[in-house]
């Protein structure tokens, strides 16, 4: 018995090791775009595109559930974004707090029959639109409750233009944000299908008007977490996932879509979370299924400002919301692209590494350590193995997380202070300590929710962006 939960714990040692290996390769990837990235930006005339007519209208789509807190100042930074043409389309999703009362407040809305609302795609039904002509650009959508992915399907039945963008209720763009990416996308528009764009955390940062006045670092420890954590998964991943195509996730915060692809592949899938990665990974498939040339790319410096969750409940029940979402795409999809040559680098290397590196990874780390205490239970000895293991562990993750926070400072400087990177590293190295443990716990048990066939979005409480200053 002994040697085999030895055997089962070394085993389950080299999985998480060759996980943290592959990681460690993109973020090498990462480091190798980044001067690409750089000098793109630095010489690159994107300001004087907010004033061209050559660059393409946009539609902005913002699902909207119970959002009443955060809804106004998100539009006010969506209205003051630095872009020649594009409009603001709110879609209340049937919310049962007063978010679509607070918007015919603040903009004096006046209510119309639905009777513009085109059927392109399916959707809940629709109850009214709101519109005045004193914000020309600006639309509310009210419909019954149907789930995010149904909001943006009746966004997209509004919209005019061929570009459509997704943004959350509890996010703000930064000014230039939808110009860079549109730079991006003027470069080969006949390639890009989708670009998404650089999520940060906004708690802790002071905010007026929907615009990000001063960066801080969030003053929670929850947030102050997950800042470290979007920052090696955006900045230390998508840079690399992105250079060889490879990226199998728009964040649902923020990302660039050809609507005309996304209404060939039946539009946002409803009825279940995991809606962003869905849309993703059916974009590839189609695209590789048709021979058609294309690229999924992320632009890291189009920032959204996003709240994240400041309680253990709100956070537990997003993390469990992705596990589900992510087991149900590769249900789904991935396992019809699982190691088939024609779909590339998507087949051979993307859906393979998330199904067995991050689906399946809470299956193997959590046995493999309970092999590991059972056998250190049996002879006290095993105790060296295990905290050679872990040590071996936090060193890996700590070197990824530092290797994030370079780029970061190479790139963009977001958080100049000494003290500010200094933070940023202590808590890398305390993630290790119960934040990872809890992580891959909330994912096997967003794996049970799938099992039991559970559908909902879970639990989620917006508060003000300006809370953190209410509190001090």
């Amino acid at each position: 018995m002994r040697e085999i939960l030895l055997g089962y714990g070394i085993f389950a040692m080299y999985y998480v090791l060759t996980i943290n290996t592959i990681y460690f390769g993109i973020i090498l990837f990462s480091f190798k775009e980044i001067s690409k990235i750089l000098k793109s930006t630095t010489f690159s005339k994107y300001k004087s595109l907010s004033g061209s007519n050559n660059v393409p209208p946009i539609s902005i789509l913002v699902p909207a559930f119970n959002e009443e807190l955060t809804i106004i100042e998100n539009v006010r930074s969506l209205l003051a974004l630095h872009y020649p043409k594009h409009e603001v389309i709110v879609v209340n999703d049937g919310s049962s707090d007063d978010t679509v009362g607070v918007m015919i407040k603040e903009f004096e809305l006046q209510y119309y029959k639905p009777t513009s609302m085109k059927d392109v795609i399916k959707t809940a039904k629709v109850r009214g639109l709101y519109y005045n002509p004193d914000y020309p650009n600006l639309y509310v959508v009210d419909k019954e409750n149907g789930g995010k992915a149904d909001s943006l399907n009746a966004g997209i039945n509004l919209s005019s233009y061929p570009l459509i963008s997704s943004i959350d209720a509890d996010s703000l763009l930064e000014e230039d944000a939808l110009i860079r990416i549109a730079r991006m996308y003027m470069e080969k528009p006949e390639e890009y299908v989708a670009i998404g764009g650089n999520v940060r955390i906004a708690n802790g940062c002071k905010i007026e008007n929907g615009v990000v006045k001063n960066v801080k670092l969030p003053k929670k420890l929850l947030p102050m977490w997950q800042l470290v954590e979007y920052m090696k998964a955006f900045l230390g991943g998508r840079i690399g996932w992105s250079s060889v195509n490879g990226l199998i996730i728009v964040s649902g915060a923020f990302g660039v879509f050809r609507k005309d692809y996304v209404v060939e592949v039946g539009g946002y899938r409803g009825g279940y979370p995991g809606e962003d990665m869905n849309i993703i990974i059916k974009l590839h498939r189609h695209m590789l299924e048709n021979n058609l040339p294309y690229k999924v790319a992320f632009c890291p410096d189009a920032v959204c400002w996003t709240q994240a969750p400041d309680t253990f409940k709100i956070l537990g029940s997003q993390r469990k919301r992705w596990g589900r979402g992510n087991l149900k795409n590769m249900i789904e999809e991935g396992r019809f692209m699982f190691m088939r040559p024609k779909y590339k680098i998507m087949g051979w290397l993307t859906i393979p590494y998330n199904i067995i590196f991050e689906t399946l990874s809470p299956y193997f780390r959590i046995t493999g350590l309970l092999a590991l205490i059972g056998y250190a239970l049996m002879d006290m000895s095993g105790w060296k193995i295990l905290l050679t293991f872990s040590l071996i562990n936090i060193l890996y993750g700590t070197l990824l997380g530092l290797g994030s926070m370079l780029l970061e400072e190479i790139a963009f400087q977001r958080y100049p202070r000494i003290r500010d990177f200094f933070k940023m590293l202590i808590y890398t190295v305390l993630m290790f300590f119960g934040y990872r443990q809890l992580g891959i716990l909330w994912r096997f048990l967003g794996h049970i929710d799938f099992f039991r066939k559970k559908t909902s979005w879970g639990t989620m409480v917006r508060t003000s962006f300006n809370e953190d200053k209410k509190s001090a």
